[in-house]
C-alpha cells in the first residue's frame, strides 16, 4: 500500500492558471519544509521544469495514453516515495483527454486512478454569480471525480471576491483560495508554450518565488493539506526501473541537455542506469566534445530552432556527433534530436547525419500517435508497438528516410523518421516506462560495441 497525501490541480479550461497555482502550491508547501512530489498529467515537458524548481525534485509526468492507465498509479508511487505531499497539475480542461477517446489521458481519469481529491482553479476574471453554475456542472458531471474545493484566480477586487464567495456558498464546495490578478507571476511563452526553466535561469527562480508568495498569501494551505490527507492509500506497487544488467563495464551513454535540449522524462535516465549504463549529460551549446568513452547517444526534444546559430557554430561537437553516428554507435534522437542530426536547420548547418533539411513552419503538429517500428534498430525491434506524442512547429524534408523509423496508425497511416546504421531518429516522443525493453536493448547495443 502507498499512502501519500495528494491533490490534483485542475481547471475548466486551458489558460485558467493551473500552472501558476500548482507551481505556487508546490513552492509554498516546500517553503514550509515539506518534501513535495511534483507531477504533471499528460506529455508536457516544460511545466515539470518549473515544478522541479519549486520542489527540488524531478518533475514527473503521468500520461495514461503513452504509458497506459495501469502504470499511472505505480509511476506516481515511484515519484512520490518518501514525500509528505504530492501535487499533480492537470492538463487542459478537467475532462479533456485524447481526442475521440472519451476520458483517456484526461485529468479526471488520472484523478480517479490516483483516488485523489481535485481542486478546481477557476478563472473568475469575467464572471460573478455564474461561477456557481460552472463549478456545479464540473462537480456533478462525473460522480467518481471528487472535487474538494475551488481556488478563484484572477479576482479583481474585494467586491468581486465577495460576489464570487456569495455565489459559491450555494454550491457546497469550499473556496480554498483567492488569487488576485498579478502580472509578476506570469511566465513568458512562445510557439510551443512556456519558455523552459533552463533558458530563463534567474528569471525562472524569481517567477517561481512569486508564484509561491502569491499562493501562500491567497490560499488556505492548512485546509488544502487537510484535503490532501483525505486521499486513501493506493494498493499499487511503485514502478521500478530495476533490471539485472550483464556483468562487465558500464557503457557511457551521453544524453544531450542544456537550454537547447530540455525535453526529457526522468524515467529514461533511470531505465538506462538500471540497464547498466553510465549516463552522462552534456550540453551541445557549450561542450566541444562528447563525454569520454561515449558508446551511445540520446538526443531528446527541445528548441534547437531557437539556438540554431549557436548549435551550428559548435563545429567540433557537430563533427564528433557525426563521427559517432557514422561509426554505427547507437543513437536515439527524438524531435529536436532529429533536427540536430539533419543536414541543416533554417539554413544553418547541423550534423549532417541525415540527408534532410529542417525549417520552421506556421503549422503546429500536435497529438498522440500509435506507432510500430518498421525495422530493427538499437532502440526497437521491428514490429515493436509504442504510443507516443508529436509536438512541433518544424518540418523535415524528406520526413522519412529509405528505412523509416515508425509506421504511424493514428490519426493517419504514414511512415516517418530515419533508421540508418545505429541511428533511430524521429519526431515521435515516447515514454520508455511503458516499454522498458527499449532502454535495455539500447544499452545492450552500446555494450556490444
Amino acid at each position: 500500500m502507498v499512502s501519500v497525501p495528494r491533490l490534483v490541480i485542475a481547471a475548466p479550461a486551458s489558460n485558467s492558471g493551473k500552472t501558476t497555482v500548482a507551481t505556487g502550491l508546490m513552492a509554498a508547501f516546500a517553503a514550509r519544509g515539506l518534501a513535495v512530489s511534483p507531477h504533471k498529467v499528460g506529455p508536457d515537458y516544460i511545466d515539470p521544469g518549473y515544478h522541479s524548481l519549486a520542489t527540488g525534485r524531478p518533475g514527473r509526468n503521468l500520461d495514461a495514453y503513452m504509458c497506459g492507465p495501469e502504470l499511472v498509479a505505480p509511476l506516481f508511487a515511484h515519484g512520490a516515495a518518501g514525500c509528505d505531499l504530492a501535487v499533480v497539475e492537470g492538463v487542459m480542461g478537467l475532462y479533456d483527454g485524447a481526442s475521440g477517446q472519451g476520458e483517456l489521458a484526461s485529468t479526471a481519469q488520472v484523478a480517479k486512478l490516483l483516488k485523489a481529491p481535485v481542486v478546481l482553479v477557476v478563472d473568475a476574471s469575467s464572471q460573478s454569480r455564474s461561477v456557481a453554475a460552472l463549478v456545479h456542472g464540473f462537480a456533478s458531471w462525473d460522480p467518481e471525480v471528487r472535487i474538494g474545493g475551488v481556488i478563484l484566480n484572477k479576482v479583481a477586487s474585494d467586491r468581486h471576491e465577495a460576489l464570487l464567495r456569495d455565489a459559491l456558498d450555494e454550491s457546497g464546495l469550499p473556496v480554498l483560495g483567492v488569487i488576485r490578478r498579478a502580472p509578476q507571476v506570469a511566465t513568458p511563452s512562445r510557439h510551443l508554450g512556456l519558455v523552459p526553466v533552463a533558458e530563463r535561469q534567474g528569471d525562472a527562480v524569481d517567477a517561481v518565488r512569486a508564484m509561491g508568495e502569491r499562493v501562500r498569501a491567497g490560499c488556505d494551505l492548512d485546509a488544502l493539506m487537510a484535503l490532501a490527507r483525505t486521499a486513501p492509500a493506493l494498493p499499487d506497487e511503485p514502478w521500478a526501473p530495476a533490471y539485472a544488467p550483464a556483468e562487465g563495464p558500464r557503457p557511457v551513454v551521453a544524453v544531450a541537455g542544456g537550454a537547447a535540449f530540455t525535453f526529457a522524462y526522468a524515467e529514461h535516465a533511470e531505465l538506462l542506469t538500471a540497464a547498466g549504463a553510465e549516463v552522462v549529460v552534456f550540453d551541445p551549446l557549450r561542450d566541444e566534445k562528447l563525454p569520454a568513452g561515449t558508446a551511445g547517444l540520446v538526443i531528446g526534444g527541445g528548441f534547437p530552432e531557437v539556438y540554431a546559430p549557436e548549435l551550428s557554430a559548435n563545429e567540433p561537437l557537430r563533427r564528433a556527433v557525426t563521427e559517432l553516428a557514422l561509426s554505427g554507435a547507437p543513437v536515439a534522437a527524438e524531435c529536436a534530436g532529429l533536427l540536430y542530426l539533419a543536414r541543416e536547420l533554417d539554413g544553418k548547418p547541423m550534423c549532417g547525419v541525415l540527408d534532410a533539411e529542417a525549417r520552421m513552419s506556421e503549422r503546429l503538429t500536435l497529438g498522440y500517435r500509435q506507432a510500430v517500428a518498421v525495422s530493427d534498430s538499437p532502440l526497437a525491434a521491428a514490429g515493436t508497438r509504442m504510443r507516443g506524442h508529436e509536438f512541433h512547429r518544424t518540418v523535415l524534408e524528406p520526413g522519412a528516410g529509405p528505412v523509416p523509423a515508425w509506421g504511424m496508425h493514428q490519426p493517419e497511416r504514414r511512415v516517418e523518421g530515419y533508421v540508418q546504421r545505429g541511428v533511430h531518429a524521429s519526431y515521435l516522443h515516447t515514454h520508455w516506462a511503458a516499454s522498458p525493453e527499449v532502454a535495455r536493448r539500447f544499452v545492450e547495443h552500446c555494450r556490444a560495441r
